[in-house]
């Protein structure tokens, strides 16, 4: 067959292959350029739908009735990218009241982030948990204990969750990420320490992270966040607290091993009626990976009353996960507790989550 010199071809010849040419390369160059979210419509008219089953057993030892089981919570999520601008995400959570015994539903978290405002911005709007440091933002079935740090539930209960807008601004820091969040919310919170007000005072809530990648096998995260808003006494309690993280996970055997050291300090300054009382609570944990799907969970608790802060608690605890496939875990929990006029008292727990569906990703 004869090959066709193209030094030797016409003018004609040589723009037609010139113009072929060229519909290659902007074919070529379109199909590299990152894709923009279709509206939901061109995409799928479904969200991404999961359930996630949390069954536990306990065991107290200061009690009358020692043993119970029971289904704690079973949580159903629907995220979706609404259109190229927002994306939404509902989380239904059906559980027992602790008082009546009997099944309920409520909504845990139901908002939508803006995806495309400019300068690092972003906005979210609805009912969403508080960013407050490392645990507060997780749903509880992510997080690698089963019961909550005693400082934490000292001023957040289950979780600091609540109704109104989160503003979010990537700052343009190009030594490492640095992100800062301020948000308000209404107070229709079940925390110990915060109300709602009947009047215009809402809660405020400011939190900076400041991420570091060591090297390419470890990550640090520092955090600082601020809350304040009001209390029972028609007053404001404000609360200061720090964060940090460090992970590490070789790249080599990234599958099989992992390390992490995670710590938390909260400090309340409540103004109360009679008396204006400061109480500081912490807790530290470290997370080893000691196989491919078996963790290993230490965590150290120290938490003085934000009410009365001449009491305090310190409590011990390990907890053993088993992550049978990425849809199942389960997880063995002991804790001893010692309280504020030195007594004790021993805990243990059992967790069994299982997924159905698609469960996007928590944060790193």
């Amino acid at each position: 067959m004869m090959k066709t010199n193209v030094s030797a071809q016409t003018p004609a010849d040589s723009t037609a292959t010139d113009s072929t040419l060229l519909k290659q390369i902007e074919l070529e160059m379109e199909s590299s350029q990152p894709q923009i979210v279709a509206p939901r419509s061109t995409i799928s008219a479904n969200p991404d739908i999961s359930v996630i089953g949390d069954f536990g057993a306990s065991y107290l030892n200061n009690t009358q009735r020692n043993f119970d089981a029971y289904l704690n919570e079973a949580e159903f999520s629907f995220q979706s990218v609404v259109d190229p601008y927002i994306r939404a995400d509902f989380f239904v959570s059906f559980g027992k009241n602790s008082d009546t015994h009997e099944y309920g539903a409520g909504v845990e978290e139901a908002f939508i982030t803006s995806l495309s405002l400019p300068t690092g911005l972003q906005l979210k709007a609805g009912k969403f948990k508080s960013a407050i440091g490392r645990i507060n933002p997780v749903h509880s079935h992510a997080l690698p204990f089963i019961d909550l740090p005693i400082a934490y539930e000292n001023l957040f209960g289950d979780g600091l969750n609540d109704e109104g807008l989160s503003l979010s601004w990537l700052l343009p820091n190009h030594a490492f990420y640095q992100e800062l969040t301020a948000q308000v919310t209404a107070g229709y919170t079940e925390s110990p320490v915060f109300i709602h007000s009947t009047k215009n005072d809402f809660l405020y809530v400011a939190h900076l992270k400041n991420f570091f990648s060591l090297n390419d096998n470890a990550t640090l995260e520092i955090g600082f966040s601020g809350v304040s808003g009001p209390n029972d006494s028609l007053r404001f309690t404000q609360i200061g607290a720090a964060d940090l993280t460090y992970k590490w996970k070789p790249l080599q055997k990234n599958t099989y091993k992992s390390f992490t050291w995670q710590s938390e300090v909260y400090y309340s300054m409540a103004d109360l009626k009679t008396q204006k009382v400061n109480a500081l609570g912490l807790y530290s944990m470290i997370s080893l990976q000691v196989d491919k799907r078996m963790f290993l969970t230490a965590r150290y608790d120290y938490a003085q009353n934000p009410s009365s802060s001449q009491s305090a608690q310190i409590a011990y605890s390990a907890t053993l996960g088993w992550f049978a496939t990425e849809f199942q875990k389960i997880e063995i929990e002991g804790k001893t507790n010692t309280l504020s006029d030195h007594s004790q008292t021993y805990q243990a727990w059992l967790r069994w989550i299982f997924v159905i569906g698609t469960h996007g990703a928590h944060q790193y």
